[in-house]
């Protein structure tokens, strides 16, 4: 389980297929804890008119065996600027690429996505009902009134 990015220099991946993620040992596995990842600067291109969409995203989970490498997310998360998919695309396949590789107890993830066509699409993803006692703050993105 040697990170590959870590310590090293990496440039983006030219696609979310080609992004490596890095997963080390959970620092604490045997307490339950919420992990989150605030991107809100997330691009990728609509799959039609290959215009730039913009999201905030809020990934929460909680660890099992280990935790994501926050510079191989980085890279994952970059690697959308030039992918053409739908924010329902984007949003869920980022949720499952993640519980599938890490298998952590839970995760969830909530794409808001900023207006296209003067209607913004909020998505949601979470693996299953959260573990009995997590803390799990709001994610703490406003509904759309210029997300600001």
């Amino acid at each position: 389980m040697t990170p590959k990015h870590l310590g090293q220099t990496s440039a983006f991946p030219a696609s979310p297929d080609e992004a490596v993620l890095d997963y080390v040992p959970n620092p604490r596995p045997g307490a339950l804890y919420c992990v989150r990842f605030a991107a809100p600067e997330f691009t990728s291109l609509c799959p039609v008119t290959a215009q730039p969409d913009f999201a905030h995203l809020v990934i929460d989970y909680a660890p099992a065996a280990t935790i994501v490498e926050s510079k191989s997310l980085k890279l994952f998360l970059g690697s959308f600027r030039n992918h053409a998919a739908f924010h329902e695309d984007c949003t869920v396949g980022i949720g499952q690429r993640l519980f599938d590789e890490m298998a952590p107890q839970w995760l969830r993830i909530g794409g808001y996505w900023y207006p296209r066509g003067g209607i913004p699409i909020d998505i949601f993803w979470q693996s299953g009902a959260p573990p009995a006692g997590l803390w799990l703050p709001d994610q703490g993105v406003a509904g759309y009134r210029g997300r600001g």
